[in-house]
């Protein structure tokens, strides 16, 4: 094992042999090093105030992602490349085209949140080519301003493109020399550090964390940390082990095998979500309102399934196209239906040192209705008050021979509504068997109240969702979608 965290800080080589397991990457940015251009917002990976880029290796090549460097622990940093705002100022004084447009375009009111907008903007120059209004918009989505200043920051990124030179750009040049010096920190080796009795482990092979779990069974797996990052910011808590599942590239893997995808459970939402478009636009679109384009880099499929939020809006989308759960514990693996594996609130069947592995995705079947909606109090950025996937087919008659109703936000768990699938089976789709479906609901889920909604409001919400499949599926001119209608109105 190597017991010193190593990672590029700009163009310097950073080492640390000790640290606090859950020492923030913000707090080491602002407290021990003053780099205070990354700001605290939220911490809670809420308002991008915070944003950093940070690249690693992926197949041999560099990818640079936006971060919320809040919630993302300082150790999980092992083997890449740390950018900040103060890094994009060239060496002789000049603004990076991104400021420079920032500037130009009066995108900067107060002031707080502007370096975060800087560094999404940075790495979407890094990695995309002249973006539409609207990619531009979803890579914002995770950048709050407080002064609503939204049009300069979208005029500025359009700028950008008509006046930078991307290939040409200082960090894109040295791009190939990052990648020899990342090369050579990629060692093998499972990363161990310890702060008094608290220990962080960043394995670099399925096998080693294996072992490791074989030892501290109940140590805090953490993938993108985009909710534990919350226990550490807002809970407080300091858990006693912490295993870091970041360098296991043999979990970041998408596999076409015919009927299904095979998805690794680290590959993080923004991969996920390519795959996933491929199969149903309905995936597409809900993933795209996943967090922010910085959750969404960071945080995983694995992830969002093992951490078992009843209001996960992946596990009911998945749930209803009959995903199956692939888990290991040492050298033995066993599969699960997903929806088997959430037990109760907080509780799955996952035992002690075991883990997910992959996600068996099934692909649609041409007879098959699929629809999905997610229902929030914002339509970006936020989380379900009530999340409904229903998959349908019928025979050569019209009658339902298969229905999946899986719903989020619901219960203590993601899971199907069996009376309301049983009141569907044999009945043609129609608006006489949706009311049935709809009066069974009460007898599949009893939800509670809390801030996103009340009980009554997610038992009506959950029956119109049927509602709207029906339409979607039957009148399809009929617009249903909040972003329909806003494309309506500002043509009209």
């Amino acid at each position: 094992m190597r017991e010193r965290l190593r990672f590029y800080f700009g163009e310097e080589l950073i080492e640390i042999a000790s640290c606090d397991p859950t020492l923030t990457l913000l707090d080491w940015l602002r407290l021990e090093r003053r780099r205070t251009g990354s700001k605290e917002g939220c911490a809670e990976g809420d308002c991008g105030a915070c944003t950093v880029v940070i690249g690693r290796l992926d197949g041999g090549r560099l990818r640079y992602e936006a971060i919320n460097a809040c919630i993302r622990f300082l150790l999980t940093l092992d083997g890449c490349h740390l950018l900040t705002v103060e890094h994009l100022k060239g060496t002789d004084g000049r603004l990076h085209p991104v400021q420079q447009a920032m500037v130009d375009c009066h995108g900067s009111q107060c002031g707080f949140c502007t370096p975060g907008f800087v560094m999404s903007l940075f790495a979407l120059w890094l990695n995309e080519d002249r973006p539409s209004v609207a990619r531009i918009e979803d890579a914002l989505a995770g950048n709050l301003c407080r002064c609503t200043g939204y049009e300069p920051i979208i005029q500025a990124a359009q700028r950008l493109y008509e006046r930078g030179d991307r290939a040409n750009d200082r960090f894109a040049l040295a791009s190939p020399a990052m990648v020899k010096r990342l090369d050579a920190l990629a060692d093998g080796e499972t990363l161990a550090l310890a702060d008094g009795s608290r220990r962080f482990f960043a394995p670099a092979s399925v096998e080693a964390l294996a072992d490791l779990l074989s030892v501290y069974p109940e140590a805090v797996l953490v993938a993108g940390a985009t909710d534990v990052g919350l226990w550490i910011t807002k809970g407080m808590q300091q858990p006693a082990t912490v295993i870091y599942l970041g360098r296991l590239d043999e979990l970041r893997t998408i596999s076409d095998q015919g009927g299904h995808l095979r998805i690794g459970a680290m590959v993080n939402h923004i991969d996920t979500r390519k795959a996933l478009a491929e199969l149903s636009p309905q995936l597409d679109e809900l993933m795209r309102r996943f967090g922010g384009e910085q959750v969404r880099n960071a945080g995983t499929i694995g992830g969002n399934i093992a951490n078992g939020s009843p209001i996960g809006d992946l596990p009911p989308a998945l749930i209803a196209l009959g995903a199956t759960l692939v888990l290991r514990h040492g050298d033995e693996g066993r599969e699960l239906p997903l929806e088997n594996f959430f037990l109760d609130y907080r509780k799955q069947d996952r035992q002690p040192g075991e883990f997910v592995e992959a996600v068996l995705v099934p692909k649609l079947p041409e007879d098959a209705l699929f629809h999905i909606s997610k229902i929030s109090k914002r339509f970006d950025e936020d989380i379900s008050a009530v999340c409904g996937a229903f998959l349908l087919r019928w025979d050569a008659g019209g009658i339902i021979t298969e229905a999946r109703l899986a719903y989020g936000g619901m219960a203590g768990i993601p899971k199907r509504a069996a009376a309301a699938e049983a009141a569907l089976l044999g009945q043609e789709w129609n608006g006489t068997s949706v009311a049935a479906a709809i009066a069974a609901l009460p007898q599949d889920f009893t939800p509670l109240t809390d801030m996103r909604a009340s009980a009554g409001y997610r038992l009506k919400v959950a029956g119109n969702l049927l509602r709207r499949f029906l339409i979607e599926t039957s009148e399809p001119e009929t617009e249903t979608r909040v972003a329909g209608l806003l494309a309506e109105a500002a043509h009209g």
